[in-house]
């Protein structure tokens, strides 16, 4: 992709928030180039706007919370990952709450309705990180690194004990077309006794069979089983996807994940931000593949 791009026109998505289990609705808006991705929260006096960047992420325990001293938007990686699988670079969300509507549990219905709206090219180029060296990020047995690479590339692997997931891997090329077929549609899941707790806390008050897979210590509690046999890592690459997006740059690269949650992908989003010594910023000057115009003498630099 050589252009930035937004959408159409504006489309809506509806339904509940995960934590207050209340009606929850955003508005997607086109937004003028060069803007980046912002939330907006209608409710409060004087529409107050967050971008979508890692100095902005204030919590990553159960999901990545964007917030500032005024307000907070919770569980934003569904809908990020949405928006960087389509190539949307500027887009205004506007929201009337703290949290966005949780949907089935996956990124598919933020994904359609981006889709619907229609993708709008624009007219200024699009910028990317380009990875020159690996950079590489730990937390004891978990990490994320990346390697360079001639377009994004996401190997991700993860290991939970429980007997209907064990190890999992999964390695693709990110784009819209290999999104919406294998991981659009991986819901988030979780563990009874964990949800159990988190609403006894308050939390968690939305969550259900709708809109999560729910295992107990033995098996899968839905009635309708899983979407994909090894569902659970296809969720947690799209999450990463999504939690990539907060780099605000687009990113051309091999990125492999181990174990790699919220927690890990904000410290790893960090550390690429400050390794400016292992990556170029790039515009791809002809319309061409990421391979050819990264291979071609046509290709522009414009060093960070």
């Amino acid at each position: 992709m050589v252009y930035q791009k937004t959408i159409q026109r504006s489309v809506d998505v509806d339904g509940i928030g995960l934590h207050t289990g209340k009606p929850a609705k955003l508005t997607f808006k086109p937004a003028p180039e060069n803007t980046g991705i912002f939330f907006i929260r209608r409710d409060i006096p004087g529409l107050p706007a967050l971008k979508a960047l890692s100095r902005n992420v204030r919590a990553t325990q159960m999901a990545t919370v964007l917030g500032s001293d005024i307000f907070a938007i919770s569980t934003v990686e569904h809908c990020m990952a949405a928006v960087g699988a389509l190539g949307i670079d500027n887009l205004y969300i506007e929201l009337a709450g703290p949290e966005l509507p949780i949907g089935d549990g996956s990124a598919d219905s933020f994904f359609r309705q981006l889709q619907s709206a229609g993708i709008h090219e624009q007219t200024s180029l699009r910028k990317y990180i380009y990875v020159t060296q690996p950079i590489y990020f730990s937390q004891g047995d978990k990490y994320a690194y990346v390697l360079p690479h001639n377009s994004l590339r996401l190997t991700c692997t993860i290991e939970f004990p429980h007997r209907k997931i064990g190890k999992q891997r999964i390695e693709l090329e990110v784009n819209s077309h290999t999104f919406s077929r294998e991981l659009s549609t991986a819901r988030t899941f979780g563990f009874l006794k964990d949800v159990e707790a988190m609403k006894a806390k308050g939390l968690a008050l939305g969550g259900s069979l709708d809109n999560a897979v729910v295992l107990d210590d033995r098996d899968i509690l839905n009635p309708d089983g899983l979407r994909f046999a090894d569902e659970f890592v296809r969720h947690k690459a799209m999450d990463a996807i999504g939690d990539l997006l907060m780099l605000g740059t687009p990113l051309i690269g091999h990125v492999v994940l181990h174990k790699a949650g919220h927690d890990v992908m904000h410290g790893f989003v960090e550390k690429i931000m400050s390794s400016s010594e292992s990556y170029r910023y790039i515009e791809l000057a002809t319309p061409m593949s990421y391979t050819e115009s990264i291979e071609s003498l046509g290709l522009r630099q414009r060093y960070g």
